[in-house]
């Protein structure tokens, strides 16, 4: 995985958060079909607005142009599929139960 890739993926859950008061709201907000635990598409999808704000020209990669400016210059290109991709992943390491969904305490842990 790029690092500009990881680095995309770590920031969105801190800059979502801050625009929630608790971990409930969060839950809440995410879990679109109302069960009470949030399933990786609507983890993926909740967590791709970032991406989605960013792709300026909306052609599902995020190129050198449209990511944030580095120290180190301009990235590789990020696809929309690679940014799911590196979704999922952090997804399998916060359901530590292993049951394919997050409840309230799984999404308020740190990723590990």
């Amino acid at each position: 995985m790029s690092r500009r890739l990881l680095a995309i993926a770590l920031c969105l859950p801190a800059l979502a958060s801050a625009q929630l008061a608790s971990t409930g709201d969060y839950l809440s907000r995410m879990d679109g079909d109302g069960d009470g635990k949030i399933s990786l598409p609507e983890y993926q999808d909740w967590l791709s607005y970032a991406f989605d704000a960013m792709d300026a020209n909306r052609d599902g990669v995020l190129d050198a142009s449209e990511q944030p400016a580095r120290a180190h210059g301009a990235g590789p290109s990020v696809t929309r599929e690679q940014h799911r991709r590196t979704l999922a992943e952090r997804f399998a390491k916060q359901d530590r139960n292993r049951d394919g969904s997050l409840d309230a305490r799984e999404l308020a842990a740190p990723p590990q």
